[in-house]
């Protein structure tokens, strides 16, 4: 398996692969969000990429704010010989494998799993033959506690690749009213 936390010897420098990842309906086979998260990582694991790290799991409510279940949320650093596109295909396919089914934007889902943040990279790739759609970094990162707080986390030097801005500014100047707590492991 991969640590829970943090290793204190990690470079503040390392580059990073960060997948944020969120539930708030139950799988078919797996149950619950939280399960069905940990089994995703599995999933991800079996298929090649390397679990580093893994944030604590946060409970959140929805944002934008919707009338529908609290998320279960974290982000995992991972290692990968993928390409960017590469591993979204196949976090995609790992989503879809667990019932996800894309319609209207921000619904409730069974899976959420996003590339935030490729070892650094700017992309604004569309997709195609040959890969989904992809923007490195995850375009909302910055605006959301649930992805920010359990990076923060894991990456407590992280910068944002395009503004170059820290981890503690970008949390700083999260827009208030999201609601987001650590679960108890």
């Amino acid at each position: 398996m991969f640590p829970f936390r943090a290793s204190p010897q990690r470079s503040a420098i390392e580059i990073m692969i960060l997948i944020a990842l969120g539930a708030n309906l139950e799988t078919a086979r797996f149950g619950p969000p939280r399960r069905g998260l940990e089994a995703a990582l599995r999933h991800l694991e079996a298929a090649g990429v390397a679990m580093i790290q893994r944030s604590g799991w946060y409970r959140s409510a929805p944002f934008p704010a919707a009338d529908q279940p609290f998320y279960v949320n974290g982000v995992a650093e991972v290692e990968s010989t993928l390409s960017p596109t590469a591993l979204l295909a196949l976090m995609l396919e790992i989503e879809t494998a667990f019932g996800r089914r894309r319609g209207k934007a921000n619904a409730a889902r069974v899976m959420d799993l996003d590339l935030i943040d490729f070892r650094g990279r700017i992309l604004d790739r569309a997709g195609d033959d040959s890969g989904p759609a992809l923007r490195l970094p995850h375009p909302r990162m910055d605006q959301r506690a649930f992805v920010l707080l359990p990076l923060a986390e894991i990456a407590p030097d992280w910068r944002h690749p395009e503004s170059g801005r820290h981890i503690d500014e970008l949390i700083a100047a999260l827009p208030e009213g999201q609601e987001i707590d650590l679960l108890e492991t």
